[in-house]
């Protein structure tokens, strides 16, 4: 399954590029596979017109170890379609699942709110599934259908005729179908979607649900976007049915038409039994391919949906292979960096420029609202900059591969979660190669090496499992996950929140332990305390720096206003 790829193409365009091989060896199979599908109307054509007409038994015999083998043969090929076909959903969701656990992730940073609607790994396995049902194979055996309709023309061109205007009618249905089908489709997908969103929602908020007696009105919500989910499924499923049920019954009459004017041929003598049964069967098979296209629509419908929807999603990420450049020892710099929150391109933080060097200790303040977390994501490259740029050591963020980012950045986000792990497994950031003196270290740093050690399991102890950790715990393993193995950068996200003074204190101790280390720290701050071991600060307000320097003179800044208004008001 594989052939040449050029370096530009993105992953998705590769994996589908590598399939092309493949898919020609499957049609070369299916043509095989349809030619074999003739033994039974040639069998049937033998015994009318030799056995009958013969009375020999030997003859019989003969035809029917031939028909056998045939028949055998058929059966190997068939099964092992469907075995290769199984194969390669299973390939390609290989191929395709991390990348679509990756934008799965990344898009509530990529797309903001927009994301709420995203499910790349359920489309990846719309896919999968498709292709390792009856589907594909439907589809592979439809180019087959002129072979048997021009078989039939060979009986006798009336035969042809007839089983060419039901073909006709047949398509025709199934264009209606796809026409009349394809909005409700789309249409429940989205109240799918709209669903499993709601049902998300819920699991988050469960605590204030409860504490605050939301349910009854949730409830209510929620019957009402069932209903409407409901009510799109049964539309659908109605159509389809409806569809479905008129092309099979169409068939069953263009078979039994095919019968019937075989016997009028029959009766002037213009075809033989034999021929007439053939017909009958060969027509049959002729319009099996479109009956089992129309069985498997709704599954195909889905898998066309999922795929445009994935192609689009997974072509916004293209494989790109990077120089490997050493870590950052030096500096971090912002040159007139302007980003926007998740999903948006309007600019909020505009005109940020600053230089800090190792051993820097850099305070954000500002207002709520005023962009302070905005500012950190841009700064660790969650949000890209949108102007300017983001500098380590005079190369842009943009130059490292992504998995080389946690070798030199450490971040404690405003929202703090933790991963289904132990306690050692998410400071140590699930790395393969962890050491327990750099897990122990940061631990220690954080100020909770005690914490961890009072566990009955340790270091080992499971986070999802214990269910006991308070907020404040959370965010100090938190804080012991953005410390591991010292990072360059360390961005900490309002990182005493939930902390006591005895926390607090710890966030000091471990800020200047880092620092002279040689790590940059900067802190996204509110409480005075938070700041206590910085030297520089700066000021933000509506996304626009308004002060930047040394900690003394910006807090004299800020500060200057409101004592100012102070002594007005007195």
């Amino acid at each position: 399954m594989s052939t040449k790829l050029k370096p530009e193409q993105t992953l998705f365009a590769q994996v589908f590029l590598s399939l092309k091989t493949t898919a020609i060896h499957l049609g070369l199979l299916s043509l095989v596979i349809n030619l074999l599908m003739l033994t039974g109307p040639l069998f049937m054509i033998q015994v009318y017109d030799r056995v009958l007409a013969s009375a020999s038994i030997p003859t019989l015999v003969v035809i029917a170890l031939f028909a056998l083998c045939l028949y055998v043969f058929f059966g190997l090929l068939e099964g092992l379609r469907g075995r290769v076909l199984s194969r390669i959903g299973l390939w390609l969701d290989a191929k395709l699942s991390g990348l679509t656990f990756d934008v799965s992730t990344k898009a509530p940073i990529l797309l903001g709110d927009k994301a709420e609607k995203m499910r790349p790994v359920q489309d990846m396995d719309t896919v999968r599934q498709f292709v390792c049902g009856a589907g594909p194979s439907a589809i592979m055996d439809l180019p087959w259908l002129p072979i048997y309709l021009g078989i039939v023309f060979l009986f006798h061109p009336i035969f042809g005729l007839v089983a060419l205007g039901g073909m006709v009618i047949i398509c025709a249905l199934i264009g209606v179908n796809e026409y009349f089908s394809k909005k409700p489709a789309m249409e429940f997908a989205q109240e799918n979607t709209q669903r499993t969103v709601s049902i998300e929602q819920a699991r988050r908020n469960a605590q204030a649900i409860q504490a605050m007696g939301m349910m009854p009105v949730l409830q209510q919500r929620w019957n009402q976007k069932n209903s409407a989910y409901l009510e799109k499924q049964l539309i659908t499923a109605d159509r389809a049915n409806f569809y479905s049920t008129a092309i099979k019954t169409f068939r069953f009459m263009l078979q039994s038409a095919i019968l019937a004017t075989g016997a009028w041929l029959s009766i002037n003598q213009e075809v033989s039994p034999g021929i007439m049964i053939a017909a009958s069967i060969m027509s049959s098979r002729a319009l099996a391919p479109i009956e089992q296209a129309v069985s498997q629509w709704r599954a195909f419908i889905a898998a066309r949906q999922s795929l445009s929807r994935l192609k689009e999603v997974l072509n916004a990420k293209p494989q790109q292979e990077k120089l490997e450049l050493p870590l950052p020892q030096e500096n971090f710099a912002l040159s007139s960096f302007a980003c926007a929150p998740a999903g948006q391109r309007q600019l909020f933080i505009q005109n940020v420029s600053l230089t800090l060097k190792a051993g820097d200790g850099l305070g954000i303040i500002g207002p709520s609202g005023s962009g302070k977390s905005t500012l950190a994501q841009g700064m660790v490259g969650i949000l890209p900059a949108l102007k300017g740029s983001v500098r380590f050591d005079g190369a842009e963020l943009s130059q490292w591969d992504e998995a080389d980012l946690g070798a030199f950045i450490g971040y404690l986000p405003q929202d703090v979660q933790l991963f289904d792990g132990t306690i050692a497994e998410n400071i140590s950031r699930f790395a393969a190669d962890a050491e327990a003196d750099d897990i122990i270290q940061a631990a220690k740093m954080a100020q909770v090496h005690e914490l961890i050690v009072g566990f009955a399991d340790g270091y080992n102890t499971n986070i999802m499992a214990s269910g006991t950790l308070s907020g404040g715990q959370k965010q100090r393993i938190a804080l012991a996950r953005a410390l591991y193995k010292k990072p360059f950068l360390v961005v900490l996200d309002e990182p005493n929140a939930n902390l006591d003074a005895e926390g607090d204190q710890a966030l000091t101790k471990a800020i200047k332990a880092m620092r002279t280390a040689g790590s940059i720290v900067i802190i996204i701050a509110h409480r005075p305390s938070a700041i206590a071991a910085v030297d520089q600060l700066l000021c933000l307000k509506d996304g626009i720096p308004t002060a930047f320097g040394p900690k003394n003179e910006v807090m004299k800044k800020v500060m200057a206003p409101v004592s100012v208004k102070e002594k007005e008001s007195a």
